[in-house]
C-alpha cells in the first residue's frame, strides 16, 4: 500500500533496509514456538494415517516401493497419490527406524519451514513486522496445527507452494527467469506431492509476475513460458518414468481403473474432484456425499473450525490493499504481493467451495498461507497509514469482523468463557483503534491479541488432541460445534498379539496375508512388519488383483493368509471394480476359516 503519500508509508523495497534489532529474536521466538506446538506430544497420534505410514514402512524396506509409493514392500499396489510425501517419510524411516516419531517429525519440521518461508516472502515486500504476523497466523491456523502434526501429503504441498511463492516474489523484484524457474520447480514437485491441487496457485503467480516484473511485456511472457517448462520438467519426469516402466515389473497404480498414473491424475484425483464423477469413489460419485457446495461452504460446520477464523479479515485486507495501491506504479511490489496472495486465496477458495467430488476439511490448510500473508500485510500497512480515516476505519473493521467470526466459532465450544472474553476484548480493541492517537500501541497490541486469540486457542486444542485415520479434523476432542469427531475416520485395523505372531511366522511368501482395502492391510502390516496385499486398493474398488491373478498368486504360494470374512467396501453409492468381492467370495467358498484375535483367518497354503 505504498501509493499513499504519508510520512509513515512503507518504502517500495523494505527488504533492502537493515532489519531492526528486534527482528531476529522475534523470528527465533516464533520458530521455536512453532516447533514446540507441532512437536509437542507428537507420538500421541500413533501411526496417524496408517495408510501412508504403512507405505512409508514399505519404502523403508524396498527402494522400488519407495520410488512408486507402494502400499507394501512386495509392490502389489501403490497409494492413490504421487509419492513425493512418502519419499520424505520413507527416507526418515530408513534412517531412524519405522516409528511414529520418524514418520511424523518430518511433517512438523515442514510446518516450521513453511512458517519461516512465509515470513521471508512477506518481509521482502511488506517488511519484517508483516512477515512475523503472517508467520504467527499460519502457525496458529487450526488446519495447519492439524496437518503439520499428521502424515497426509498436504504438509509437503504447503511447504512447496510457499517456497514457490518466495521464488516468485524474488523473480518479480528483478524480472529474473532463474527465480521464476525455481518457482516452477517448487510447484512441479508440489504436483508430485498432491497432483493437480498444486496447480491452483499458478494463475496467481503468473498474474503477479506479468503485472509487476520490471521488464518489457514480451520478456515477461517468455519468462512465464520458461517457468511453465520448469513445471513440466519437474512434474512430468515422474509421469514419464511410470508410463515407460513395464507394467508387469511395477506395482499397480492405486486409485486408477486401468493401471495408469495419467488416468489417476486427470480422473480420480483430477477433474473428477471438480465434477464429482470419480470412478472408484465410495460415498461421492455424483451422489452429493461430500457436503453441500456454495459460496459459504468454508463457513459450514465441517470446515469452519479449521480455516474460517481470519478468512473475512483476509478478504477485507485484500480489498483495502488493492484500493490503496490503485495508483501505484506497475512494478509496485506491495501490490504484486497482494495479487499473488489474493489470487492464491480466491482461486483455491472458489474451487474448494464449489467442487462436487471428494473433499475433506483438512484440505483447507492450502488456504492458510494466503490468509496469513494477507492479514499480515494488511495489518501493518493500514497501521502505517493510520492517519488516513479510511485506513483506520478498515483496520478497526477488520478487528471487529474477526471478533464476530471468532465469537460465532467459539460460542458453545469446549471453553464457554472464551467466546465472551474474545467478544469483549474485540469490541474494546475496535473502538480503541478509532482513537489511535490516544491509545497508540496499546490498541495495536490488543488488536493483534484479538486476531490470534480464537484461532490460537483452537490450534492449541487441536495439537492437544490425538488424530488418526484417513480424515482428521481440527479442534478439541470434546468439541460440540462442528460435525464429526476430532480424531478421524477410516482408521486402520489393529492386529492382536496372536494374529501379529501368526503373520510374523508366515514363512517365505511374497505377502504374509491379503485383505480387502488399504486401511485394513495397513494395520496388519504395521503390526507385523510383513507385507500385506491390499486387495482393491484404498476403497476396495480398484481392479487389482483380478480373481484370476489372485488364484495364480495362491497357486504359486505367494500369499499365505487371507484376513477378514466377506470383507468389502463397495456399497450402493460406490463405483469401480467388484474384483475384491469376487476374491473374498472365492476364498470363503474354497478355504476354511479360523478366528484369531477376532479376525477370520484363511490359510491359503492349506
Amino acid at each position: 500500500m505504498t501509493a499513499v503519500a504519508t510520512p509513515d508509508a512503507a518504502p517500495s523495497a523494505p527488504a533492502a533496509r537493515p532489519a531492526p534489532r528486534w527482528v531476529r529474536p522475534s523470528l527465533a521466538v516464533l520458530l521455536v514456538a512453532t516447533a514446540a506446538l507441532y512437536l509437542w506430544d507428537l507420538s500421541a497420534s500413533g501411526w496417524a494415517n496408517a495408510f501412508y505410514s504403512a507405505a512409508a514402512q514399505a519404502g523403508s524396506q524396498s527402494w522400488k516401493a519407495l520410488f512408486f509409493g507402494s502400499s507394501d514392500a512386495a509392490n502389489g499396489i501403490t497409494v492413490d497419490k504421487t509419492p513425493a510425501a512418502l519419499w520424505v517419510m520413507s527416507l526418515s524411516a530408513r534412517l531412524f527406524g519405522v516409528s511414529a516419531w520418524s514418520i511424523l517429525v518430518p511433517q512438523a519440521l515442514m510446518g516450521v519451514g513453511s512458517t519461516w518461508l512465509l515470513y521471508a516472502t512477506v518481509r521482502r515486500a511488506s517488511g519484517a513486522a508483516a512477515g512475523l504476523i503472517a508467520g504467527a497466523v499460519l502457525t496458529l491456523t487450526p488446519a495447519a496445527a492439524l496437518i503439520f502434526r499428521f502424515n497426509n501429503p498436504d504438509a509437503l504441498l504447503v511447504l512447496l507452494l510457499v517456497a514457490g511463492a518466495y521464488a516468485t516474489v524474488r523473480a518479480i523484484e528483478k524480472a529474473s527467469p532463474s527465480w521464476l524457474a525455481l518457482a516452477g520447480v517448487a510447484v512441479g514437485f508440489g504436483f508430485l506431492a498432491k497432483m493437480l491441487q498444486a496447480f491452483l496457485v499458478l494463475p496467481a503467480f503468473a498474474l503477479a509476475y506479468l503485472v509487476a516484473a520490471p521488464a518489457p511485456v514480451g520478456k515477461r511472457l517468455l519468462h512465464l513460458l520458461a517457468g511453465l517448462g520448469a513445471i513440466v520438467a519437474s512434474a512430468g519426469w515422474y509421469l514419464a518414468a511410470v508410463a515407460w516402466w513395464p507394467a508387469a515389473d511395477r506395482p499397480y497404480i492405486g486409485g486408477s481403473q486401468h493401471n495408469s498414473l495419467l488416468e489417476l491424475t486427470l480422473g480420480y484425483n483430477g477433474f473428477g474432484r471438480i465434477t464429482g464423477d470419480e470412478t472408484g469413489s465410495v460415498g461421492g460419485s455424483r451422489g452429493g456425499g461430500w457436503g453441500s457446495t456454495g459460496l459459504f461452504r468454508l463457513f459450514g460446520s465441517e470446515m469452519a473450525g479449521g480455516i474460517a477464523w481470519l478468512l473475512p479479515a483476509a478478504v477485507l485486507g485484500l480489498a483495502a490493499g488493492l484500493w490503496f495501491t490503485r495508483r501505484a506504479p506497475r512494478t509496485d511490489r506491495g501490490r504484486a504481493s497482494l495479487l499473488l496472495w489474493g489470487g492464491w486465496l480466491l482461486i483455491t477458495a472458489a474451487v474448494f467451495s464449489f467442487m462436487g467430488g471428494i473433499i475433506h476439511p483438512y484440505y483447507t490448510v492450502a488456504l492458510a498461507p494466503a490468509i496469513a500473508a494477507l492479514v499480515g500485510i494488511a495489518a501493518v500497512q493500514l497501521w502505517r497509514i493510520r492517519r488516513d480515516p479510511t485506513a483506520i476505519g478498515l483496520l478497526s473493521g477488520g478487528v471487529a469482523l474477526t471478533t464476530v467470526t471468532s465469537y460465532l466459532l467459539l460460542n458453545g465450544s469446549w471453553q464457554p468463557w472464551l467466546a465472551p472474553t474474545v467478544l469483549v476484548l474485540g469490541i474494546f480493541s475496535a473502538i480503541a483503534l478509532f482513537f489511535v492517537q490516544q491509545f497508540g500501541r496499546i490498541a495495536a497490541v490488543l488488536g493483534l491479541v484479538v486476531l490470534l486469540a480464537g484461532t490460537g486457542a483452537y490450534s492449541v486444542a487441536t495439537a492437544a488432541t490425538p488424530h488418526s485415520g484417513a480424515i482428521p479434523s481440527a479442534g478439541p476432542s470434546t468439541r460440540r460445534m462442528f460435525g464429526g469427531g476430532a480424531g478421524g475416520l477410516l482408521g486402520a485395523s489393529e492386529a492382536g498379539p496372536n494374529l501379529t505372531a501368526l503373520l510374523q511366522q508366515s514363512g517365505n511368501h511374497r505377502w504374509a496375508a491379503a485383505t480387502v482395502g488399504s486401511n485394513n492391510a495397513a494395520g496388519y502390516q504395521l503390526g507385523s512388519g510383513k507385507p500385506v496385499l491390499a486387495v482393491g486398493g484404498f476403497n476396495g474398488t480398484d481392479p487389482y488383483p483380478t480373481l484370476e491373478q489372485f488364484e495364480q498368486y495362491v497357486r504359486d504360494g505367494q500369499i499365505r493368509y487371507f484376513l477378514g470374512e466377506g470383507m468389502t467396501m463397495r456399497g450402493a453409492s460406490s463405483s469401480g471394480s467388484d474384483n475384491a468381492e469376487q476374491i473374498a467370495q472365492w476364498v470363503a467358498e474354497n478355504y476354511r476359516s479360523t478366528t484369531v484375535d477376532g479376525v477370520a483367518v484363511y490359510d491359503l497354503a492349506g
